[in-house]
């Protein structure tokens, strides 16, 4: 006798149903037991701070001191009266009087002049330049300063003895460099040379010696000393 099946008791065709369902419960098992955690009993006890109790502060008590007030000064009964003594001699004391001759005058003060060095100003610096003689009539300091140049240029070919090279036996190109002041007078003064040959510094000395006077530079409206340079290439023809 073959036993019956009922098709609504196959269990077969749940079995994917079950499977998965058994797969989901197996997966969150593995979870749980991967994320559960035990702690020791001693990270549960929490670090607990003492404070010691605060000693009482002992304030000392202040007394007030009352200090007696100082006795009453002693009046004598009877004031002795001291005569004056007449052989005693006083110091004499000279009269101050202030004679109208001694005095003087606001106008009459004369002040004492400053015994000051007058500044020293390079001629490429200066603001009113020295004027040579045949440049007044120019108002730009500029042009002045291109004036006086040439006209020192034009002085110095015209009078330097140029057959001094051949006389010192020098051959080739000779420079000569020439440093001297302008005064607060106009004057040349503190002349300096630097040649190759002594002969041509007393000559380059006699020259510039002989420059005319000037009228002096000033900075700031005050005249001043001006420095200037003078290069001077002496060639010797062979």
């Amino acid at each position: 006798m073959k036993p019956k099946k009922n098709a609504k008791a196959d269990l077969r065709k749940k079995s994917n149903l079950f499977l998965s369902i058994g797969l989901i419960l197996a997966l969150l098992v593995s979870l749980l037991m991967i994320e559960w955690k035990t702690y020791d009993k001693e990270e549960y006890t929490r670090e607990q701070v003492y404070l010691d109790a605060m000693e009482d502060e002992v304030v000392p008590i202040t007394e007030l001191v009352r200090t007696p007030p100082p006795a009453p000064p002693v009046i004598p009964d009877v004031i002795d009266v001291i005569k004056d003594d007449s052989q005693v001699k006083e110091d004499e004391i000279e009269p101050t009087e202030i004679s109208l001759e001694d005095i003087v005058e606001p106008e009459d003060i004369i002040e004492p002049t400053p015994n000051e060095d007058p500044e020293t100003v390079p001629f490429t610096l200066i603001e009113d330049v020295p004027i040579f003689p045949g440049c007044e009539n120019l108002k730009d300091n500029t042009e002045r300063k291109t004036c006086m140049s040439e006209k020192i240029t034009s002085y110095v070919n015209k009078n330097f003895n140029k057959e001094l090279g051949s006389e010192l036996g020098l051959t080739g190109v000779n420079r000569i460099n020439i440093l001297f002041q302008i005064d607060t007078n106009g004057n040349i003064v503190n002349i300096q040379a630097r040649t190759p040959h002594p002969k041509l510094e007393e000559e380059a000395k006699k020259l510039i010696e002989a420059l005319p006077k000037m009228q002096p530079g000033k900075q700031r409206g005050k005249p001043v000393k001006v420095n200037y340079a003078l290069p001077i290439i002496f060639q010797v023809q062979e």
